[in-house]
């Protein structure tokens, strides 16, 4: 058999293929097994900011603390958490040096009358400006020579703010030793982006604060939704708030209720309702409902300097012919009862001055020279009398207060015309726009004032239909449709701040507008204050003395003179709800806080509700 053959190559062709394929099972048995496709890794979730929701009716007409236009809870609640104050009240309503603006501030000097403030260097806006001297002197100059301001009597007694340090230590000198002083400079505002730019005293605050010199910023007020968002301020030297944000949401009284019910507001702000009331109390857990006073005491003040009510006996006779409880009872049934000029109602030591009696209006018109026709109506000098009553049209309470007035007025034979225009042309003016009350929704700021604070001109709407309460019950009056030129106001609905130093708010609101600077007196507003020579003099001698042996005596000769020359009168004190859930009230500890700081009072220090 020859070697080689088929037999042989059939040999090795399976023994090549047995060893192929132990290779490959080797290859297999040594080869690793291929790793699993690994799984994405899950989205990134952003952690939520912590929050409180604040509810509120409205969000005001603008946020400048030191504009009678602009008082507010809302413009109170954010002076105090952006903007930067000397002393501050602590729980109690006492005033405390805030260390994080000034590291001290104190009398230096008594001939003249001197207060030198040391800023504490690392108090900044959020600009990364200092809050320095300039400040001092614009906030100075402008509640020196601006009509419309509240509480300015101390700073007309400024004759001079002089910067040190480069601006971080300031001297203020005084005409005459002024013992409330500690009162000056709160809710200091930027002055490097103010002070140049046109209309910004009372245009450049309509819709925000431009910066923030507090613990909280202004991020945006969004009007159209009707919410303000205040976030931490990251910038802020001093301890920094626990929250991320506080945000302030406008809601009327149903939604309000529902929010509180579900969790999506913790903390409500409303005006006193009989309906809401209600409502909350079918809530489950019940929220905490208390009552929050206003630093503002409404009146309705009258012109003394010319015009129908120049005559002390017409002002008297007035004071007869309106009811105030009837007024109040119609308008603000829950508000306190005002009957003092000097004190608010919720404030200690509040008393009572009204006189018992009422004036007898009939025997004082007609001592003044007012007769009557045979419809009933007054007139005087033969003309039949028209007064005008204005309130702001952004505060439609003062308005259904004027439409009570008027109407009260008309049925005693005194004919009556209401005019809104924007409370910053009522209140600086000598003449408004004849603006009827609007019937349909508030106007919001633009409406009256521009982006650079100028008053655009008023819409002729038709006047509304007062329903009002009369000395006999409630009726409806139809006003008298306003002329259409500019026009005087005989007699204003306003706010009259209160809860500061009490000479200086009747100094400010029933005084002589006589500063020392020799700029001259600040514009004239369409109801000025009073200039009595018998009343002024009292008046000085509460603001140099206001803690003296005489003080009571002469605080009491204050109160006696103005009922009986009756600049304005006193109507009530607004009051708010403070309602708050229950996880809301564990972690703020909210209450209503000092009076003219409200129950925001503190905010920095609260935390997140549990939800």
């Amino acid at each position: 058999m020859t070697v080689g053959g088929p037999c042989a190559r059939t040999v090795r062709g399976r023994v090549a293929m047995l060893v192929a394929m132990l290779a490959i099972l080797l290859v297999a048995a040594c080869t690793a097994p291929a790793a699993p496709t690994p799984a994405p890794p899950p989205p990134t979730v952003a952690p939520q900011p912590s929050q409180i929701v604040v509810a509120v009716d409205d969000l005001g007409a603008g946020f400048n603390p030191h504009l009678l236009a602009d008082q507010s809870p809302v413009t109170t609640a954010l002076a105090g958490l952006a903007l930067p104050s000397v002393f501050r009240p602590d729980i109690n309503g006492d005033l405390q040096l805030d260390k994080t603006v000034a590291t001290s501030a104190q009398v230096t000097a008594q001939n003249p009358f001197t207060v030198t403030y040391e800023l504490n260097l690392e108090a900044s806006w959020t600009s990364n400006a200092p809050i320095a001297a300039e400040d001092f002197v614009y906030l100075w100059e402008r509640m020196r020579d601006e009509p419309g301001v509240v509480d300015a009597a101390g700073y007309r007694l400024i004759t001079d703010v002089r910067s040190r340090a480069a601006g971080k230590a300031v001297d203020v000198v005084f005409a005459q030793p002024y013992p409330a002083w500690k009162t000056l400079f709160s809710d200091l505002l930027p002055a490097h982006l103010l002070k140049d730019a046109p209309g910004s005293w009372t245009g450049a605050l309509t819709n925000g604060l431009p910066a923030s010199g507090g613990a909280f910023r202004v991020v945006s007020v969004d009007r159209a939704r009707g919410e303000i968002l205040l976030t931490r301020n990251d910038q802020y030297w001093d301890t920094p708030a626990v929250l991320d944000q506080i945000l302030l949401r406008r809601l009327d009284g149903a939604a309000m209720v529902d929010g509180l019910g579900v969790g999506d507001v913790d903390i409500a702000l409303p005006d006193p309702d009989k309906t809401l009331r209600t409502e909350l109390g079918g809530l489950q857990p019940p929220p905490r409902i208390q009552t929050a006073p206003q630093p503002t005491v409404t009146e309705l003040a009258f012109r003394t300097d010319g015009g129908p009510l120049a005559d002390t006996r017409v002002r008297q006779a007035i004071e007869g012919l309106v009811d105030r409880n009837a007024v109040r009872t119609a308008v603000a049934p829950e508000a306190l009862a005002a009957d003092a000029f000097a004190l608010a109602p919720s404030q200690d030591g509040y008393v009572a001055t009204a006189p018992s009696s009422r004036p007898d209006a009939a025997s004082l018109l007609s001592s003044a020279g007012w007769t009557r026709d045979g419809d009933g109506q007054w007139r005087d000098a033969g003309e039949p009398v028209q007064l005008t009553i204005g309130a702001a049209a952004e505060r439609p309470v003062d308005v259904k207060v004027a439409e009570n007035v008027a109407a009260q007025l008309k049925s005693a034979g005194i004919d009556s015309t209401v005019v809104a225009p924007s409370g910053v042309e009522l209140y600086a003016r000598a003449t408004v726009p004849p603006t009827p009350p609007s019937t349909s929704a508030t106007p919001t700021p633009s409406a009256s004032a521009s982006a650079s604070g100028t008053p655009t001109p008023a819409s002729s709407a038709e006047p509304a239909t007062a329903s009002a309460a009369t000395t006999t019950g409630t009726t409806t009056a139809s006003p008298t449709p306003a002329p259409a030129a500019g026009v005087a106001v005989d007699l204003m609905v306003r706010p009259r701040t209160v809860g500061g130093d009490v000479a200086t708010e009747l100094a400010s609101d029933y005084g002589c507008d006589d500063p020392v600077t020799p700029n001259g007196p600040p514009p004239r507003p369409s109801v000025p204050t009073t200039c009595s020579s018998a009343l002024q003099p009292l008046l000085n001698e509460l603001i140099a003395d206001p803690d003296g042996s005489s003080a009571g005596e002469t605080r009491a000769a204050v109160e006696k003179l103005l009922w009986s020359q009756v600049p304005a009168l006193p109507l009530f004190q607004p009051v708010s709800l403070l309602v708050s859930t229950a996880g809301a009230g564990a972690s703020t500890g909210i209450g209503p806080g000092p009076l003219t700081s409200g129950p925001l009072t503190g905010a920095q220090h609260w935390t997140e509700p549990a939800r």
